[in-house]
């Protein structure tokens, strides 16, 4: 059971802005890049010699852009609009790795000619398209990894076995491309030691390649580092730790290669809060134990990670300390999917009333970006950014 939380858990600015703003249109998010930039900080603190390839997925804010490339990031890509975006907010594209194993040759040939050189697949086909456009630059094989202690497995969409990875490692290897393996160890791991055993894979390829009269040249460690959510999580040292000693176990200790690390959640999550209005409060005959709680933002305007309960986020409520019970969380919109949690079963004041505000935490990743055009003609998500400098501006 998952008990209140306490009042004034959003630290900072956040709180700051949150009680000098009680008008403003809900639902919103705001986002402190303060706390992006603290935890770049942080992360390239934790893994000295690892590149920062930020997943743009997870929030592509210009805002939040911006901000890494003045930090010296470098972005994970998903698709020719995120290469445009990062581009035109002036990113290197030396800086850019176009990591999805899904794209349409046009674009890997448009972003071949942009100058991006960083190409990851994971199936035969992938590979052929990229073998036909791409003449100079490094390929990534992506391997399967099982994603066991992930809050989000990404085992079944993406990667192939090893044998698949050797294969197609040679062939991109003898058409004289460099090589590197890549994997994803699924988001939201809250097992620092999960990067061992693909690392052992990775290992494996390596000396394959080796007998066969060729180098590894860069390994992708992925994503997967968390944010704070409900569930507990070790602090970033302790992560760094594990994964150098993984790297160490299984590279050896003076790798030479590219290492690099695709942060998203980790880095924006904790940076977001959003604000939402209790719209409705009903206790039903069938579920006579339990309020049905409705939110004015649901699975379809900014919580899509709830599908399932996958990601199940703080959340900070108002109350007169007169005690708590069990609730149901739901959306605002006409669909029956759009229950956010059921299962899992919060706690939210019993003087709880419509019109109240709720703050549902670390929520500065995979929101805004996740949220509909306007399903239902809810309008997308209202994002604020609080600036990384200096001052009172607030950009919208």
């Amino acid at each position: 059971m998952q008990g209140i939380l306490a009042p004034s858990l959003v630290a900072g600015r956040l709180d700051r802005f949150l009680a000098g703003h009680p008008d403003a249109t809900t639902p919103f998010l705001v986002v402190d890049l303060d706390v992006v930039r603290r935890q770049y900080v942080s992360l390239t603190a934790a893994l000295p010699g690892t590149e920062v390839f930020y997943a743009v997925k997870a929030n592509p804010a210009p805002e939040v852009l911006s901000l890494l490339i003045k930090l010296g990031s470098n972005f994970d890509v998903a698709s020719r609009g995120e290469i445009e975006l990062c581009l035109g907010l002036g990113a290197d594209p030396a800086r850019l790795s176009y990591g999805n194993t899904v794209k349409k040759e046009r674009d890997i040939a448009a972003a071949y000619r942009c100058g991006v050189r960083l190409f990851t697949v994971d199936s035969q086909p992938e590979l052929d398209k990229v073998l036909r456009t791409v003449a100079s630059g490094t390929v990534f094989v992506r391997i399967v990894a099982d994603g066991a202690g992930a809050d989000w497995p990404l085992s079944r969409k993406f990667g192939c076995t090893v044998g698949e990875a050797r294969q197609m490692l040679l062939q991109a290897a003898r058409a004289g491309l460099q090589v590197g393996v890549s994997f994803h160890v699924g988001s939201q791991q809250r097992n620092p030691g999960a990067w061992d055993r693909p690392l052992g894979h990775v290992a494996q390829l390596a000396r394959r390649l080796v007998a066969e009269g060729h180098e590894l040249a860069a390994v992708n460690l992925g994503g997967g580092l968390p944010s704070r959510h409900v569930d507990p999580t070790a602090d970033i040292e302790t992560y760094g730790e594990a994964i150098a000693g993984s790297v160490a176990t299984h590279l050896g200790p003076r790798f030479g290669g590219l290492m690099m690390v695709e942060p998203g959640r980790y880095l924006v999550g904790d940076a977001g809060v959003i604000r939402t209005e209790v719209v409705q409060i009903v206790r039903r005959a069938s579920d006579p134990d339990r309020r049905w709680v409705f939110l004015d933002v649901g699975l379809f305007n900014g919580l899509t990670e709830t599908l399932d309960e996958a990601i199940r986020y703080r959340i900070q409520a108002p109350g007169d300390g007169s005690g708590t019970g069990s609730v149901v969380l739901a959306g605002p919109s006409c669909d029956s999917a759009d229950v956010l949690y059921e299962t899992y079963q919060y706690q939210l004041p019993l003087d709880l009333q419509v019109g109240d505000h709720l703050e549902i935490l670390g929520t500065g990743a995979y929101t805004s970006s996740y949220s509909s055009v306007g399903f239902n003609g809810f309008p997308p998500l209202t994002s604020y950014y609080l600036p990384a400098t200096a001052g009172s501006g607030l950009t919208s």
